[in-house]
């Protein structure tokens, strides 16, 4: 299976009595201090939909059925980080990220896989604060200002 040039990220979140909560995720490589929402690569033909709903089902146990949201935030991450990059040419030097949200209903929760050590669900600020990438602060801050305005 060969890794397609983009990302997906998608956002677990749930509704509190106060509001709603996001889940955030910390990576298990590199030095464990990353802290994102469940992340990763197109495969294969794959869209970033499809993809969207594999790493969701992967890195966080849930079932497609779930409401995914779409939204607008897009990144650009350089290519040179992806060991796939040397499959993808000599021209492609930044691959979009594209960004999703799944609706979870109250008190249900993810069920990590081997690429994270653990998970918080957070109120939005928290959240934000935790999270490493510019990218995924963005993409929740578009999902909390759209959850605000329903």
């Amino acid at each position: 299976m060969a890794r397609a040039p983009f990302q997906v990220l998608v956002f677990p979140f749930r509704p509190t009595d106060d509001g709603f909560e996001y889940a955030v995720f910390r990576r298990a490589d590199g030095d464990g201090q990353v802290w994102q929402a469940i992340s990763g690569g197109g495969e294969d033909d794959e869209t970033p939909l499809a993809a969207a709903l594999r790493e969701m089902a992967e890195e966080g146990g849930i079932a497609p059925s779930a409401e995914l949201i779409v939204l607008d935030a897009r990144a650009s991450i350089p290519a040179h980080g992806f060991a796939a990059c040397a499959l993808w040419g000599p021209n492609v030097y930044v691959i979009p990220e594209h960004a999703f949200a799944v609706r979870l209903g109250p008190g249900d929760d993810v069920a990590l896989s081997d690429e994270h050590h653990e998970h918080l669900w957070l109120p939005y600020q928290a959240a934000w604060e935790r999270l490493t990438w510019q990218s995924n602060r963005v993409a929740l801050w578009e999902l909390h200002t759209r959850l605000g305005r329903r």
